[in-house]
């Protein structure tokens, strides 16, 4: 993950997973337009590891994040120096997460996610939906949808990290490192998503789980 080189900025091709486009549009009598991006939906899950009293979360390079770390003098002429600015800056924690982009029900893509990101394996019906909302709402609005669940060690098949070339590390937090994470002022290396599936968490599960190691 921190191997990064020859990084440099090109045209964006046709893409499958990002499809830039302007809606024009009036409003209240004035022509308007607005820059979108046409994205896929996708699934998030906070997994709590009930054998080892863990969250069980992901890190892995992003590339938006890496680029915006770097400052726009040192990358005006699309080139940056990645002895200047290691990988490190675009490392992200997350909760296991992925896009719909397969024709399966969401919670079977949850699943998936599960297993492939962090290795367990568990059925279905064991995610609890907790609710859908809009991401990216001034580039996308595409929608997200945050599961919960809970797994043992029992259920883990292998050591995650993703399929084909993704490089993802599993990372295991307890309640209360993850209490330090919402309690400090950042700034925070994650999406907005993990900090809310977190805050979830704290206000709906981490109470009757404290109650439960006692």
């Amino acid at each position: 993950m921190q191997d990064l080189q020859n990084v440099y900025v090109s045209p964006l091709p046709d893409s499958p997973y990002v499809k830039p486009f302007r809606l024009n549009y009036q409003q209240n009598g004035m022509v308007k337009n607005w820059d979108l991006l046409e994205v896929h939906d996708s699934v998030a899950i906070i997994i709590y590891n009930l054998t080892r009293n863990k969250l069980v979360m992901v890190k892995q390079f992003r590339p938006a994040v890496y680029y915006s770390s770097v400052p726009r003098v040192d990358k005006q002429d699309g080139t940056i120096d990645t002895e200047k600015y290691p990988a490190s800056l675009g490392i992200t924690l997350e909760l296991c997460a992925g896009i719909i982009d397969k024709d399966k029900s969401w919670d079977e893509i949850a699943q998936e996610e599960v297993l492939e990101e962090c290795g367990y394996n568990v059925p279905a019906d064991s995610l609890e939906f907790v609710m859908k909302y809009r991401s990216g709402v001034g580039t996308s609005g595409s929608l997200q949808a945050l599961y919960y669940c809970e797994v043992n060690d029992g259920q883990k098949v292998n050591q995650g990290g993703g399929v084909d070339d993704e490089v993802i590390d599993v990372i295991e937090m307890s309640i209360e490192e993850a209490e330090g994470i919402l309690s400090s002022n950042g700034p925070h290396s994650c999406p907005p998503s993990f900090l809310f599936g977190l805050t979830w968490f704290m206000m709906n599960k981490a109470p009757k789980l404290r109650s439960a190691k006692c």
